[in-house]
């Protein structure tokens, strides 16, 4: 699985970072960082529900 994030959609609300932290982080500088572009599978089921949270859809998976 990878996730990738449209970085020109995203507003950096935390949301996808409130799903799984071990993922998505919001810094100091608003801005969202991918913490694992290529997470374990034992987290895809939190990776997706933040996939589908994300008000601007900016999220997708691949695999």
């Amino acid at each position: 699985m990878r996730v990738n994030v449209d970085f020109d959609l995203c507003e950096s609300n935390a949301i996808c970072m409130g799903v799984v932290p071990e993922v998505f982080e919001v810094r100091e500088d608003d801005f969202l960082y991918v913490l694992q572009e290529e997470p374990p599978e034992d987290l895809r089921a939190e990776v997706e529900e933040a996939a589908r949270m994300c008000p601007k859809q900016a999220i997708t998976i691949e695999g």
